[in-house]
This record gives structure tokens, sequence and C-alpha cells, in this order.
């Protein structure tokens, strides 16, 4: 299963200039304090459930950090942690499979015109009957069946190089290479292969609106003992409108295609996911949570029907003037 994100950043890392910031660039962010929370951007010194206040400074901030959410390849540093729970696996259909999804973004500037956006994705998996069946005969080579499954998957890692300003009609784009890491700790959570493929993203923002499509082709390269090849398509259309409350509504597909597989197993698995996001405050770290659901409208044989999707993402903003610098001596 073929899923987008990236690692932490080090302190060698330089994220987007400010003096280079575009439609892609974005504010700076600043370090956890406390556990005061804002809704929608900012509060007073004590929460309370009363009005909310929210200087413009802060409202352009909180709608420009919504949009550039919705934007895969934005100069955002993000680290989203998403929690999918799914359930109707298996021959009796009563499997389910959890997945912790650790995939945050990096984007670099490496010229005074372009960016590295780095996406990487770190599954961790829980899964419970997605291959189990049920009174099997005495003489059956399933006998003794793992029920259960738990550990990493394997990792998925997109490396998009990205103008900073719009193309012609206001188009923004990214294209690198993609590569599958073969990080999986159980047989049946990995592929045991080590593939790689060209990715691409292109979408257009406009007023509230962004809409666009994130897609990428894998092979496997090299293939452990006794697994097979790879050859997978994951295609992801979006469309996302953010309010005027930095609250975002998303539906999208996040459809993946095994074309190894054969007919009668199916080669598709396609979700129909609708999500809402809302960016917040605690203290002085902005921060998004979303919530959405799941209906897979194509699966292969033993896929899953349903699912929900719980997602929490740091947001790390770049390219923020310094603050001003009190001087208190004489300045030649």
């Amino acid at each position: 299963m073929l899923t987008l994100g990236i690692l932490s950043v080090g302190p060698g890392v330089r994220a987007t200039e400010s003096e280079d910031v575009g439609t892609n660039g974005n504010l700076a962010g600043e370090p956890f304090e406390g556990a005061r929370l804002s809704l929608p951007f900012h509060t007073r010194e004590n929460f309370s459930l009363g009005a909310v206040t929210e200087s413009p400074d802060e409202a352009a901030e909180a709608d420009k950090l919504a949009k550039e959410l919705a934007n895969p390849i934005a100069s955002l540093i993000s680290v989203p942690f998403q929690g999918n729970e799914d359930w109707g696996f298996g021959p009796a259909g009563n499997g389910y499979k959890f997945t912790l999804n650790i995939q945050p973004v990096v984007p670099i500037s490496i010229s005074k015109d372009w960016n590295l956006i780095i996406r990487t994705i770190l599954p961790i998996v829980s899964q419970h009957d997605l291959f189990y069946f049920a009174n099997l005969p005495k003489d059956s080579p399933l006998q003794l069946q793992n029920r259960s499954q738990d550990g990493l998957s394997d990792t998925t890692q997109s490396f998009f190089l990205s103008p900073k300003k719009p193309g012609p009609f206001g188009l923004i784009w990214g294209l690198g290479p993609a590569f599958l890491y073969p990080t999986g700790t159980h047989p049946l959570l990995d592929t045991g292969t080590f593939s790689i493929g060209p990715t691409f993203v292109v979408l257009k923002q406009a007023g509230p609106w962004t809409i666009g499509a994130l897609m990428n082709q894998l092979w496997s390269v090299v293939i452990s003992e006794d697994r097979s090849s790879v050859s997978q398509m994951f295609v992801q259309p979006f469309i996302s409108y953010t309010t005027g409350t930095h609250t975002t509504f998303t539906i999208d597909t996040e459809s993946t295609a095994n074309w190894n597989a054969s007919g009668i197993d199916g080669k598709w698995t396609v979700p129909v996911i609708f999500q809402i996001s809302q960016i917040l405050k605690v203290g002085k770290q902005p921060i998004s949570i979303q919530i959405g659901g799941k209906y897979y409208a194509d699966t292969p044989r033993y896929g899953p029907n349903w699912g929900v999707r719980f997602n929490f993402t740091l947001l790390y903003p770049t390219g923020r003037h310094p603050e001003p610098v009190e001087r208190t001596g004489l300045v030649k």
C-alpha cells in the first residue's frame, strides 16, 4: 500500500528564505509554550468558551497556513501523525487494520527560484484477521495461522523539484523520483522489495479553492528471496475548500493499482475520502487537527469496506522576517 510524507529536518537544513517566498512561501512558526489553546488561532491569556479575538495579522497567517496545508508541495515544514482505521478485510469480512502514518514534509530552498520538497511516510501497522480463514479442513496448509500482525510497513519517500512561483495559468507543480524502502518487520506487512519510479504533482489555488492531483508509479529493482516484484501506481486527485474561519473541507481518493495482481483478485483499491481540518494554536505552536471518513468504491478480493481517519499535524511555517533586536549601546 502506497502513501506519502517525510522525516525530520536537522540543524543543517535551510528552509525557504524569506526573500524568496512566493505563492509557496509562508510565515514562521514559534516554539511550543504550555497548553493554551486558540480557536481558531488566538485567544486571551486564559482559555474560555467566550468570544474569540483574532487580529488581522493572525487571521491572515492562519488562512495562509490552511491553504498551504492543502498544497502538498508548499514551503511549509509539517509533521503529520495520521491514524487510519479500516474494516471489512478478509474472507469473513471481519478483519480490521490500524495504520499510523508518520509523514513529515520538509521544503529546502536550493536556489532563488527552486525548492526541493521531501515527503516521506513511515507506516506503523496493527492488523487482525486479514488473512484468516475460519473452519478450515484439518489437512489445510493454512492451519496454525498468524491472525494478527504488528510492526512497521515499507517506507515511501518522494522528492519534488518545484518552482517557487506558479507557472502558466497559475499552476503549481513538482516532479521527481519516489522510493519504496523495505523497512517492514513482518512478511505480511511489507513487499520485500526496494522500488523506484517517478512522482508528479500539479495543482491550482484560486481563492478558497485548491484543486489538483498527485501520482507516482513504482517498480521493484531489488527483490528479496521468495517475494514477488512490484509494479504499482498511486493516484490522488483532490479538491478542497478553505473557509474564513480556517476550516478546510477536502474530498479526494487515494487510489492504488497493483498491476501484477490477477484480474480475479482485483487490481484497484479506491477509497473515497471526505475530511474536515481546522487550524489551531496550542500556546504559540500552530497545529492542524483533522477527521475524515472513507468509503471503498473498489477493492481487491478481501479488501476493506469502510474506514475513518484522524490526523494531528505540527506546523512550522518558514520565511518569517526576524524580530527586531533591541539595541542598548551606541551605534556607530
